[in-house]
């Protein structure tokens, strides 16, 4: 084991990225949490029951196609938020690209990870370090696809994208479940972390300080 190499799980984040970080937590929980939603409790056609048997105990008559567009509303309204939550998204994939930009060099996840790998092989905690990098990388291009996909989603009346909407539309779902992965795999690593030797990760994310 070498004894000079640094402590690689050290290293703090900028506070650009912190930010960052935080304000992607709550994005990406609120953008889960219409998906959940709009496939269970406001699902259309677990909702179209419910609106014919209140309008007629209103003593109103409806018939099942209306009572479906009716039941669809709760899905729009979703839908529009799940838009304007992914337009928020996007600014905050566009915001980590920039950043990766402006931080200091051995701050930018490409130095992190060209350094890592120039360390001797048994430097302590090296393949660990260098999985969770590289586990970001994969978390960042599928940030990139969804985000991009689910902007073709919400211009879907561009003529220009038309063509691509489906395909789009796909890849967007598919992509999805690499998301969860990762955010399943993430929560647990901190928890990992935080229980061992690496305690003070959540802190060092709010405050740069570990």
């Amino acid at each position: 084991m070498s004894n000079t190499a640094p402590v690689l799980f050290n290293q703090t984040k900028p506070a650009l990225i912190r930010i960052w970080h935080w304000l992607a937590v709550i994005f990406f929980a609120a953008s889960v949490t219409t998906v959940i939603l709009n496939g269970t409790l406001f699902k259309t056609k677990k909702n179209i029951d419910m609106v014919q048997q209140k309008v007629k105990e209103k003593g109103g008559t409806i018939t099942p196609d209306q009572a479906k567009n009716v039941a669809h509303e709760y899905s729009d309204k979703l839908w529009d938020l799940h838009k304007l939550i992914g337009f928020g998204l996007s600014f905050l994939m566009l915001w980590r690209i920039v950043s990766e930009f402006i931080i200091s060099r051995d701050k930018r996840l490409a130095s992190r990870i060209k350094t890592a790998n120039a360390l001797p092989d048994d430097t302590y905690d090296k393949g660990h370090y260098l999985m969770v990098q590289y586990s970001y990388l994969t978390f960042y291009i599928l940030f990139f696809i969804m985000a991009s996909t689910g902007l073709v989603l919400a211009f879907e009346d561009v003529e220009l994208l038309k063509p691509i909407h489906k395909l789009a539309k796909n890849i967007h779902s598919i992509t999805q479940w690499g998301m969860y992965g990762f955010m399943a795999f993430h929560i647990a690593g901190v928890l990992l972390a935080e229980l061992g030797e690496q305690n003070g990760i959540v802190s060092a994310m709010i405050n740069g300080k570990k």
